[in-house]
Parts: structure tokens; C-alpha cells; sequence
């Protein structure tokens, strides 16, 4: 029994076998957005960095691939990719973010078809392709999810953890009632919200264009205020707002103090899980403690809407120990995501890869003492 993979049009038979299933089909770059788009909603491991929207926007639509994985008729697994290529010749990377998708709905986690797909990608990207192939999987340490790939991906390299591979986060388990996890919030915490909620203050939601303008204008006095570094580009996260479709955009809840919109936070639901995205509190806005009733308004939600877990979107304890202490009130115990795996076979590949991570440390090396030199109290040489 061969695995049919489709091409551009082209069939080709690979080698790849099932046993006592029916066939296995791979489609690859074959459908449409709105079919990826329907597609992901089969999957409780879907994440917006599985989206069409989010590849088009960050990457261009001419550096994407994504493959369908069949089971008779049923699609059983999805993976969209990012594909880097510096020449026109066959060498390059394929990065694979927060994938690839094999938990359906409504049925248990299948490891053969994890295996499968791991199986697909290799023969893809690197057999055929000549691409160093990393995946960044989404499973958090000591889940079901990251010891079923941990079996299916026996042959690819875990790379060590790092600064650059290791996200770190809290997880909201959002399966007790609600009264449950308000009794849990941490003391401290559950006084400023409920302070919160005697200020007569207006939450509202939505999932529009003008909703995310507002957050961003609290967002960049926010970033004045605080003068602080971030990777974060909220215009693009617009566009990928505008980009997506209805069901998978991201949800934006608003604060406001008689009228004034004084705090934000957006937030992404899919699958089974709601990730915190982006939080933003307005200098007129630091006495209303608006962010915490908004933070209990998404957890809320989230549960009403049948989602659950609730990922709090990464934390940096040393780094940035204010949110650190903020997110550790609403849950007590943090999980890191699996560190990323590897294959490759081809050398150029190989050599570009490790040359182009060696540049980009080099100028985030450059980067942090430019920023260490602009410190009050830091000195630089002179000439």
C-alpha cells in the first residue's frame, strides 16, 4: 500500500506504507486558504501559527507549504511550513512552527499517525527537497501531546534548550467551575479584581479592526511610558487580523473608565486552548487595575466557550519579573514547550543553516551592548 502524494498537479508514489489501514493520502500544497482554514477546525491542536494568515503575513504566501495528511477520506493530520532558500539552488530551511497538527476532535491521540506525518515531512523536505528541516512542536513539557511526538520523532535531533528555543509559560487548566478558579487565584491577586469590579468599569469585546486600533493606541503609550524592548510588531499582528477569517481572529477585549478605553488585551482561541497574545494599560489607566478584570472577563469566556486551557502567553521571571508576578497570580505552576527537532541530510543546507543562526547571534550580541551602553549609569570608552 504507497502513499500518494500530490504535487502541483503531479502524482507521484512514494515508498511509505500503512499496515491493516486503509491508504494513506499526502496532499501537498494543494488546497486553498479557505480550505486550510476549514480544515484547521478539525483540530484541537490548532494555534494561530498554524494559519494561513499568519504564515501570508510574516512570510509571504511564495514561502509557504502545507500538507494534507488522509486517512481513506478523513484528514487526519496538517502541517503548514516556512521555506528559506537564499539561492535558486536546492539548499535552504523549512520551519515548521507549532505543529504539525494530528489531535482531531472528538477522538484519541493516535501516534502512528504522528509517526506518519513525521515520516511525510522528512521524505518532503529533506529526501526530496534537500532542506534542513526544524520543527518547533506544539506540546508542553509532560503532556500526552509532546510524549507522542517525542515516539514518532525518534529519528530527528533535539536541539539543547535555549534562550531562542525554550518557551516558557504558565497554563490555566480550565476545567473546574468558575467559582473554583477565582477561589484559587492567589490572595493578593483576587483583592485587586475584585477592587476592580467595584470601580464601574466596561468590558467590551469583539474581533474587528477598529477593537485592535483602539488596543494598539493604549499599547504605544503604554511602550512610551515603559521604554522597554520588544521583537513584537503590533501592526503586523493587524494585518494578520485584518487577513484572517472571522472564526480564527483574534479576540480583543477593551477596558474602559467612563468611556475612556484605559486597558487591552488580545488574545487567540483555537482548538482547545486560548493563548494571551498581547496586554497594554494606559497611563490613566494604572489606578482602575483594569487589566485584572479583563484577565478574569477572557478566562470566563474562554470556559463558556468550551475551551480547556488557557496558555498565558510566555514568561520571562528574570527578565520581565512585573508580568511574571502579574501572570503567577492566576496560576501556580509553569510548563515549558518540548525544544525544537531537526534532520537534515544536505550539507549546503546544513552549512547555510548553522552560518545564517551564527549571524543572527552575532547581531542580537551587537544588538544587547548597544542597549547596554544607552544604560543610566554605563560608561563606554572613549577614544
Amino acid at each position: 500500500m504507497s502513499l500518494t502524494a500530490t504535487t502541483g498537479g503531479v502524482v507521484r508514489e512514494g515508498l511509505l506504507r500503512a499496515a491493516a489501514d486503509p491508504a494513506w493520502h499526502v496532499e501537498i500544497d494543494r488546497c486553498t486558504p479557505d480550505e486550510w482554514s476549514q480544515m484547521l477546525d478539525l483540530f484541537v491542536d490548532a494555534n494561530i501559527y498554524q494559519t494561513w494568515s499568519y504564515g501570508r503575513v510574516r512570510w509571504g504566501d511564495e514561502n509557504l507549504s502545507h500538507i494534507v495528511l488522509k486517512r481513506g477520506a478523513e484528514v487526519v493530520g496538517l502541517a503548514q511550513l516556512r521555506i528559506v532558500k537564499p539561492t535558486k539552488f536546492d539548499f535552504g530551511m523549512a520551519y515548521l512552527r507549532w505543529g504539525p497538527l494530528y489531535e482531531r476532535r472528538k477522538h484519541p491521540l493516535d501516534p502512528a499517525t504522528a509517526s506518519y506525518m513525521a515520516r511525510v515531512l522528512s521524505q518532503e523536505y529533506v529526501a526530496k527537497r534537500g532542506l534542513f528541516l526544524r520543527i518547533m512542536p506544539n506540546a508542553l513539557a509532560g503532556s500526552q501531546r509532546a510524549a507522542v511526538f517525542r515516539s514518532a520523532f525518534p529519528g530527528y535531533r533535539a536541539e539543547a534548550p535555549g534562550a531562542d528555543n525554550t518557551y516558557r509559560t504558565l497554563l490555566l487548566d480550565l476545567s473546574p467551575p468558575l467559582e473554583e478558579l477565582r477561589r484559587r487565584l492567589d490572595k493578593k491577586w483576587r483583592n485587586l479584581l475584585t477592587s476592580s469590579e467595584k470601580k464601574n468599569l466596561t468590558v467590551v469585546a469583539g474581533t474587528g479592526v477598529d477593537e485592535y486600533r483602539t488596543f494598539c493606541s493604549i499599547y504605544r503609550e503604554m511602550r512610551k511610558r515603559k521604554s522597554f524592548e520588544t521583537t513584537v510588531d503590533i501592526e503586523e499582528f493587524g494585518r494578520i487580523q485584518q487577513n484572517l477569517p472571522y472564526s480564527h481572529r483574534m479576540r480583543v477585549l477593551l477596558c474602559l473608565d467612563r468611556g475612556t478605553p484605559v486597558a487591552g488585551v488580545v488574545a487567540s482561541a483555537m482548538g482547545d486552548t486560548g493563548i494571551y497574545l498581547l496586554g497594554a494599560t494606559s497611563d490613566s489607566g494604572l489606578n482602575s487595575r483594569g487589566a485584572y478584570l479583563l484577565q478574569w472577563t477572557l478566562i470566563r469566556w474562554l470556559k463558556e466557550s468550551g475551551f480547556r486551557w488557557y496558555d498565558l502567553g510566555g514568561i520571562d521571571p528574570s527578565g520581565n519579573p512585573g508580568v511574571f508576578h502579574f501572570k503567577r497570580g492566576l496560576c501556580a505552576n509553569d510548563v515549558t514547550q518540548i525544544t525544537p527537532v531537526t534532520t537534515c541530510t544536505n550539507l549546503m543546507s546544513l552549512l547555510a543553516v548553522r552560518a545564517g543562526f551564527a549571524v543572527r547571534d552575532t547581531l542580537r550580541s551587537c544588538k544587547g551592548l548597544l542597549q547596554l551602553a544607552h544604560l543610566p549609569g554605563t560608561q563606554t570608552a572613549k577614544a
